[in-house]
């Protein structure tokens, strides 16, 4: 087929048309029909026939969408449908959806673009901005944003830490918070490290202390009667110290059931990892006294930890003085948000976006002229979603606007790569993820010292390390979440992950389960004429597609899957983004089922070498996920609790 061929084809399509319908209007299916007719009368009956499944499989679409009751007016994938009806969509009093995917980003431009009035600027040639970068799925802000902006609730952050303070007093303080910022769509994270350990002496009583853990089971017990906002399940992170006495019951908690809420994470130390390298031990530190309570092996607290990471997916680590090295600000950071990503301070919250990176390819290169433009829009969005939020507690609110910190982030890399032609697996991927994110940083780092300039800077921007710069807004700019729902939405891979399958079942919601398939698969097997039913069905009963025949080697290399991929890539891939985020990087590094506790630990080393700020390891089969294979009972990868 020449490149005249085409418009001959549309010129016939045109001259049917014009002569069947001169009397009235064809609907949308007449058209369709004229060109089936037209493609096989010129001849290319194989094209007709790929029309013909696409004609079916839209009208498919369709109807699931019909099913739902959702007035879908971006044409989002049935999947994207499904999770806005189910958690994002606006309702009635009677529960019934009022407002469609795009209605749902009207409102939301339009709430956080009222704020640059307080500025001076224009307010409706942002809010077009803001509303063409969200329905374009350029970018998309984190679940609160989207659930809560111009409603009565308001709350648009998803990350927060709350303190635990060593008193009865203090704990349950921070238990009341943690309700309230669930209540209101929020994602928390505690270290329990300053709680005194179990058998301590409590003076006040003559008794003994029950230790972090007992606290952490209340806190767990409360959060499974708090469902987020009335859509979102309650989500917590918790921290222990890597030298408190307490460290092996903390290890091993999931083993006696319950903290299903929490996501649990060991908190290491730089002197712990040198103990390892020499087999040597590390005291155990009482808080309440600053005293050591006796020692333990490192490398046995450290087989420990990928023990029974290997087992279940917990505990994660995080690197915690590396944390507080690299933080911008005055003041110790102790714990992280729910998956990782958001270190914080005592009551600091933050918002996150991301940039949907699939839509930043044309023709098989990096558009960075759109890239740019939508990480300074990002920026701008992110830094008006502080003053436009309604924070949950005071506190909140007043350590939040000290330090402005906003994470903008990416999602759809794996797709970017197979767009540009590059494997996950590659050297030129770590190539691309440095240079990428990079610039990403830069930019919007860029971007915000403009806005200090319009604006003013952070207010401990004198007390910070980024004082050399003439202004800046916001003290940290970048961070990469696992964009678990708004992924979904954007129809594109989550965060920084490789696909997890070409096709699985994804179960999200209340147990919904949904069918997800690879477009760019798709796309190209039928541009390269093998795809077929027979195809499609294994690929869904595989979800990898390296051992099927008749799939040619390259597009083998492209689609590579989590589990195709070597668990020192993952880690290798994390760290080249790790190198240029202000924050951190929520990643999960895959391992096979037959992988080892060695395994594990090696993968703990390497990060720590590589310059993370924390790792987490997901075992295949280990526990139950979001995300699952062809067959019913394959489990999977990935952080249970952000949806972005």
């Amino acid at each position: 087929m020449d490149e005249r061929t085409p418009v001959e084809l549309a010129g016939r399509v045109v001259a049917i048309v014009d002569g069947r319908f001169r009397d009235g209007i064809p609907s949308v299916e007449d058209v369709q029909d004229i060109v089936e007719e037209v493609l096989i009368d010129a001849g290319y009956a194989q094209v007709a026939k790929a029309y013909i499944l696409y004609r079916q499989r839209r009208s498919e679409i369709r109807e699931a969408k019909h099913y739902l009751g959702v007035a879908d007016d971006l044409k989002l994938s049935v999947n994207a449908v499904e999770v806005l009806k189910k958690r994002y969509l606006r309702r009635d009093e009677s529960g019934n959806v009022i407002e469609t995917p795009g209605e749902m980003f009207e409102r939301v431009a339009s709430a956080v673009s009222a704020v640059e009035r307080r500025y001076g600027g224009d307010v409706d040639d942002v809010r077009k901005k803001f509303l063409s970068m969200m329905r374009s799925l350029s970018f998309l802000p984190n679940s609160p944003t989207l659930m809560n902006a111009g409603l009565p609730l308001g709350q648009l952050s998803a990350c927060f830490v709350v303190p635990v303070e060593d008193s009865i007093a203090g704990i349950f303080d921070a238990l009341k918070y943690m309700a309230l910022i669930h209540q209101s769509g929020g994602g928390t994270g505690f270290s329990f490290s300053r709680l005194r350990p179990k058998g301590d002496v409590v003076r006040s009583t003559g008794g003994v202390a029950s230790g972090p853990i007992s606290f952490m089971r209340i806190f767990d017990a409360a959060t499974d009667v708090i469902k987020q906002g009335g859509r979102r399940r309650g989500a917590n992170m918790g921290v222990l110290r890597v030298d408190h006495p307490d460290i092996t019951e903390f290890i091993a908690c999931k083993d006696r059931g319950g903290m299903e809420n929490f996501n649990i994470s060991v908190a290491i130390t730089d002197e712990f990892m040198r103990r390892c390298e020499r087999d040597g031990s590390i005291e155990l530190i009482n808080p309440r006294t600053g005293e050591s309570t006796g020692e333990i092996n490192a490398r046995d607290l450290m087989v420990m930890m990928a023990t029974y990471a290997w087992r279940r997916g917990d505990p994660g680590v995080i690197f915690i003085d590396r944390i507080n090295a690299l933080h911008p600000l005055p003041g110790v950071i102790e714990a992280t948000n729910p998956c990782g990503e958001q270190p914080l301070l005592p009551f600091e919250s933050c918002n996150l976006g991301s940039v949907n990176l699939s839509r930043m390819v044309e023709r098989g290169e990096i558009c960075w002229e759109r890239l740019e433009e939508t990480v300074r829009l990002g920026v701008r969005f992110l830094d008006d979603v502080i003053d436009a939020n309604r924070f949950p507690l005071k506190q909140i609110e007043e350590a939040t606007l000290r330090t402005r910190k906003i994470g903008l982030g990416v999602m759809g890399f794996a797709e970017m790569l197979i767009q540009l032609g590059v494997s996950y697996a590659s050297q030129d991927a770590l190539r691309i993820a440095e240079e990428l994110m990079a610039f990403v940083t830069k930019t919007a780092r860029e971007e915000s010292c403009t806005l200090g300039h319009e604006r003013g800077s952070f207010p401990l921007f004198e007390e910070s390390s980024l004082k050399s710069w003439d202004a800046m807004r916001n003290a940290t700019v970048t961070t990469i979440a696992p964009t678990g729902t708004i992924s979904i939405i954007a129809g594109t891979s989550s965060g920084i992950e490789p696909l997890f399958a070409v096709s699985f079942v994804r179960h999200v919601l209340e147990g919904a389960r949904l069918i997800e398939s690879s477009p760019l698969f798709e796309r190209m097997a039928t541009e390269r004429g093998i795809m077929t039913p027979a195809l499609r069905a294994e690929v869904a009963r595989r979800g990898s597609i390296q051992e099927i025949p008749g799939i040619p080697e390259d597009m083998k290399e492209l689609f590579l899957t989590a589990l195709d991929i070597s668990p020192e890539q993952h880690v290798r891939i994390q760290a080249a983004f790790q190198k240029h985020t202000d924050n951190a990087v929520s990643k999960t590094v895959n391992l096979p089922e037959k992988a080892s506790v060695s395994d594990v630990i090696r993968v703990y080393s390497l990060a720590y070498k590589l310059g993370c700020k924390g790792i987490t390891v997901y075992r295949y089969g280990s526990r139950e996920q979001v995300l699952y294979l062809g067959e019913p009972d394959a489990l999977a990868n990935g952080c249970r609790f952000c949806g972005g």
